[in-house]
C-alpha cells in the first residue's frame, strides 16, 4: 500500500476504529517495568534519561501582557519536570511580530509568551532552564515564524492590517477575511529572527530548539503546495523557507545544540474530504498539498540542514480533530504514521550531522503505558510524546515507572480546559487536574485544616469525589453518599465505544474511593439516599451538596409517549431502543452528537439529528465536534440545524426546519464557529432569513438530549433547615456544566473547609 492510501484508510478507519484493529487501552502495568521506555537516548550532543517527551501546548496568557513568562508558566513546567519527564517542549513561541500582523493585541501587547523582544524577557526563560534541569529534565523551546491564515483575523478589524500568508489564503476563523502573500523580504526578516531566538535560547540555556513546522501554521503554509502557491522568486520552492531556517539556525547556535522539527506526513485534506475538495470553497484551494513522499524527502533535506529530531502527525486546522485527536478518536492512532517515517529513514540510511540515527518521536493518545513501552518496543518510533496526560498527570512518569499504574489520572480527551478554555479566553488548564495551571497557587500537598470537622459529602459523581478526597487529606471526617453509582452521570457517559477514555476516568474515581475507605475517618454511604432530616440527625459540621442534574423534557405534545427516552438512558442500556430501526434524537449537543454516534456505528440504527441552535455540538471544541460531524455524515447520520421539534406522533415526529439559505451547513468541519463575543463583521452579507418547512421524521423511538437543569433542591432544603453549621453546594447542582467546572469548583472550595 502506498504511503498516502495508508493515509486514506487511516482517515476512513476512525470512524468504526474499535472494528478496524486498533486497541481499546485501560491503565493496566501488563508490560511493566518499562525498560525501553525509561532507557536514555541520545540527541546531538544531548543525552535525554528517558524516551518521553512533554508535547509542545500553547502557553497562551501564561505570561505578562508583553511575552514575559510568568510563575504560573514556569510552575507548570517544573511540576512535569518533577514528574520524570525526559524531555520538555514549551509551547510555540513566535518571533514575527509586525510582520505576522496576527500576533499583536490592541496595545502593542500579547498572550504569547516572547523570547524576542529584549533582554527583559530572558530571566524567566533561564530560570525555567534551571529549574527542569534540577529535577533531571531537558528543556526545548518551540519556536514558530508565524500563523499566517490561522491566526487572529480581528488584526483586521480592530487595527486594519491585513493578515498574511504564504499565498493569497483565506482565513481559517473568518473565510471572507483574505490573506495577503509575505514578501521574499518579509520571509527572509523572519528567518533572521528564528536564528535570533534560538541563538537566545541557547544563551538562556535551553537544551534545544523546536521548530513548529505542521497543523497548517506560517512554516507549515510556506512548506506545503496547499497554501504556497507563489510562482516566482526564492520561497516559490516549498522547501527553500523550512531549509534556509535550520542553516540559519545551525549558523547561529552551531553544530551541537540539538534542532527538532514537528512535521504532518500528510496534511489529509484529499482523504478527509474526499470529492468535496473540488466543489467546496476554500477546500478547494488547498487540493494539491504535500504527499507523504515529498514529506519525507523533505525530512531528509532537513536532516541534512541540519535537524536531529522529528515528531510527526497528520491533519491541519481544516479537519482539526486529526491534528488534535479527541476523546472520540482511537489511542495510539498516529503510531503507523511514525513507523513510516522511522522505516524510511532506516531503509535509507540517513544520519544526523553527528552520524546518529535520527530519531522519531510518535504522537497521539499514548498516554497509557502499556501502549506507549509497545510502541517502543515493536520500533514503531524511539520517542513518546505525551501531551494532554501530562496535564491530567503530571507524575505520569514517575508512577509508571514505579509501576503505580492504577494511580495515575488518565486524561478524558475532552479538550475544554486545555485547548477550548484558551479559544474561549482563558489559559490552558485541565478538567481531571485542578492543580494544571495553578501549581504556582495551590501546593502539591493538600493542607491540614486547623479544626477538624465531620463533613458530608452528598452525591459521589467527579465533583462529589474530589472534594472528599481532599476533605480527607484536610484530616476532616468524611461520609459520601452516593444513591447509585460512584460517577454519577459518567456512568452513562462512559458506556459508548467512543467514550472509552471517560470510562478510565470512571476507573480512576472508584480506585480514588478504594483508597479512602482504608483510611478511618472515611465512610462511603453507597446505596443510601441522603435527605436533610438524616443528615441533620447525624451532626455534621459541614454539608457539601454535589447532587448532579436532572433531565430536561421540552413541552410538546406526545413528549410522554412510551417510545420517547432519555439519550442517558439509552446510553446506559441500548436495549431500551429494542428493535427500532429510525431513530431520530432530540438535541444535537455533546451528548446528543454521541448518543446517535453510538446508535449509528455500534447498534446500526438509521438516526436523525435534530437541533435548535444554528450549529451542532456549539461550544465543544473545534476537534472533538469536527470528528463527531464528520463521521456521523459519514454514516450517513441527518443532522437537522435550525429545526424545532413540535409534536411526538405515532411512528414520526413533527418538526419546522429553517430552510433559508443561510442556514450554516451543519456538516462543516474545515471552519470554526467564533466565539460569541468576536463579531464577524462579514455577516452582514451572511444575515439568517426565516423560510420555514414541516417535515415529518419517520421515528420508531425519540431520544431526548435536550439538556439538564440543576438538581438543587436539596442544597436549598438544607439551608432553609439549618441542617449544619456549613452548608455548601458545588460541580452540576451549583450549574449544570463538565466534568471541568465541577472538579474545578469541587478542589478550590473543598481546600478551604
Amino acid at each position: 500500500m502506498s504511503y498516502d492510501n495508508k493515509v486514506r484508510q487511516l482517515c476512513a478507519d476512525f470512524g468504526d476504529w474499535w472494528n478496524k484493529g486498533f486497541c481499546v487501552p485501560q491503565m493496566t502495568a501488563d508490560l511493566y517495568p518499562y525498560n525501553t521506555m525509561f532507557s536514555p537516548i541520545q540527541v546531538n550532543r544531548t543525552v535525554l534519561k528517558n524516551r518521553v517527551v512533554m508535547a509542545p501546548m500553547g502557553n497562551i496568557s501564561m505570561c505578562d501582557e508583553t511575552g514575559r513568562p510568568d510563575q504560573r508558566m514556569l510552575k507548570y513546567f517544573e511540576e512535569r519536570a518533577k514528574g520524570g519527564v525526559g524531555l520538555i517542549t514549551t509551547g510555540l513561541v513566535p518571533v514575527s511580530y509586525h510582520i505576522d500582523k496576527s500576533l499583536i493585541e490592541n496595545g502593542d501587547l500579547t498572550y504569547f509568551p516572547r523570547i524576542d523582544r529584549s533582554r527583559t524577557v530572558f530571566a524567566p526563560w533561564r530560570d525555567l532552564a534551571a529549574m527542569c534541569h534540577a529535577h533531571g529534565s531537558k528543556i526545548f523551546i518551540q519556536l514558530t515564524p508565524g500563523l499566517g491564515r490561522v491566526g487572529n483575523p480581528q488584526c483586521l478589524t480592530n487595527r486594519m492590517e491585513v493578515p498574511r500568508s504564504a499565498s493569497f489564503n483565506p482565513n481559517w476563523y473568518m473565510k471572507d477575511v483574505p490573506c495577503l502573500p509575505l514578501s521574499d523580504l518579509s520571509l527572509k526578516k523572519i528567518i533572521k529572527r528564528i536564528g535570533q531566538g534560538a541563538a537566545d535560547a541557547k544563551a538562556c540555556n535551553l537544551d534545544g530548539v523546536y521548530l513548529h513546522g505542521h497543523e497548517g501554521y506560517l512554516l507549515e503554509q510556506m512548506t506545503n503546495p496547499a497554501f504556497n502557491r507563489r510562482k516566482f522568486g526564492r520561497y516559490a520552492d516549498v522547501e527553500a523557507f523550512g531549509i534556509d531556517m535550520i542553516k540559519e539556525i545551525r549558523r547561529r547556535v552551531g553544530p551541537d545544540f540539538p534542532i527538532m522539527y514537528r512535521i504532518d506526513m500528510s496534511l489529509a485534506l484529499n482523504a478527509t474530504y474526499g470529492e468535496r475538495m473540488d466543489t467546496t470553497a476554500p477546500l478547494n484551494k488547498f487540493k494539491n498539498e504535500r504527499t507523504c513522499e515529498q514529506t519525507l524527502v523533505y525530512m531528509r533535506h532537513l536532516v541534512e540542514a541540519g535537524v536531529d529530531l522529528f515528531d510527526v502527525d497528520l491533519g491541519c486546522y481544516d479537519n482539526w480533530w486529526l491534528p488534535h485527536p479527541p476523546a472520540s478518536m482511537p489511542s495510539g492512532c498516529y503510531l503507523d504514521i511514525s513507523e513510516m517515517a522511522k522505516k524510511y529513514f532506516a531503509d535509507n540510511k540517513i544520519l544526523s550531522n553527528k552520524g546518529l540515527a535520527v530519531p522519531i518521536v510518535a504522537v497521539g493518545k499514548l498516554g497509557y503505558p502499556d501502549l506507549a513501552e509497545q510502541a517502543l518496543r515493536d520500533k514503531k518510533c524511539d520517542m513518546v510524546m505525551l501531551g494532554r496526560p501530562l496535564l491530567a498527570d503530571a507524575e505520569w512518569c514517575n508512577k509508571a515507572y514505579a509501576g503505580k499504574v492504577a494511580d495515575i489520572r488518565p486524561c478524558i480527551g475532552c479538550q475544554e480546559a486545555c485547548l477550548n478554555e484558551f479559544v474561549e479566553g482563558g489559559h490552558p488548564q485541565c478538567a481531571v487536574n485542578p492543580r494544571t495551571a495553578f501549581e504556582n497557587e495551590y501546593s502539591a500537598e493538600i493542607p491540614l485544616a486547623e479544626t477538624k470537622k465531620h463533613v458530608a459529602v452528598v452525591g459521589a459523581g467527579p465533583a462529589g469525589v474530589v472534594a472528599a478526597e481532599v476533605l480527607l487529606k484536610r484530616g476532616h471526617k468524611v461520609a459520601l453518599f452516593e444513591k447509585t453509582a460512584i460517577g454519577g452521570s459518567l456512568v452513562p457517559g462512559a458506556q459508548a465505544k467512543i467514550k472509552y477514555e471517560i470510562a478510565n476516568y470512571l476507573a480512576y474515581l472508584r480506585h480514588t474511593v478504594e483508597t479512602m475507605q482504608k483510611n478511618e475517618n472515611f465512610t462511603l454511604r453507597l446505596g443510601v439516599t441522603a435527605d436533610v432530616e438524616t443528615l441533620k440527625k447525624e451532626g455534621f459540621d459541614s454539608i457539601v451538596i454535589a447532587t448532579g442534574t436532572k433531565q430536561n423534557r421540552p413541552p410538546v405534545d406526545g413528549i410522554n409517549n412510551q417510545n420517547v427516552l432519555f439519550a442517558v438512558d439509552v446510553l446506559n442500556d441500548p436495549t431500551l431502543v429494542g428493535d427500532a430501526q429510525d431513530i431520530v434524537v432530540i438535541g444535537g449537543g455533546v451528548v446528543g452528537a454521541e448518543t446517535a454516534y453510538a446508535l449509528r456505528y455500534e447498534h446500526g440504527r438509521n438516526v436523525k439529528v435534530v437541533e435548535m441552535d444554528k450549529y451542532i455540538c456549539n461550544h465543544a471544541c473545534t476537534a472533538n465536534r469536527g470528528h463527531l460531524i464528520h463521521y456521523l455524515e459519514a454514516g450517513g447520520v441527518e443532522l437537522l440545524n435550525c429545526t424545532t421539534l413540535t409534536s411526538v406522533n405515532n411512528g414520526t415526529v413533527t418538526v419546522k426546519q429553517n430552510i433559508h439559505k443561510n442556514v450554516p451547513d451543519p456538516y462543516l468541519t474545515w471552519s470554526p464557529i467564533l466565539p460569541e463575543n468576536v463579531e464577524n463583521p462579514m455577516d452582514m452579507f451572511h444575515k439568517l432569513g426565516e423560510e420555514y418547512v414541516t417535515r415529518e421524521l419517520k421515528a420508531d423511538v425519540v431520544v431526548l438530549a435536550t439538556g439538564v437543569s440543576s438538581l438543587d433542591d436539596m442544597y436549598y432544603e438544607c439551608v432553609k433547615q439549618h441542617a449544619a453549621p456549613e452548608i455548601f453546594n458545588i460541580g452540576d447542582s451549583f450549574k449544570s456544566a463538565r466534568v471541568f467546572e465541577a472538579v474545578r469548583s469541587a478542589y478550590r472550595k473543598a481546600r478551604t473547609i
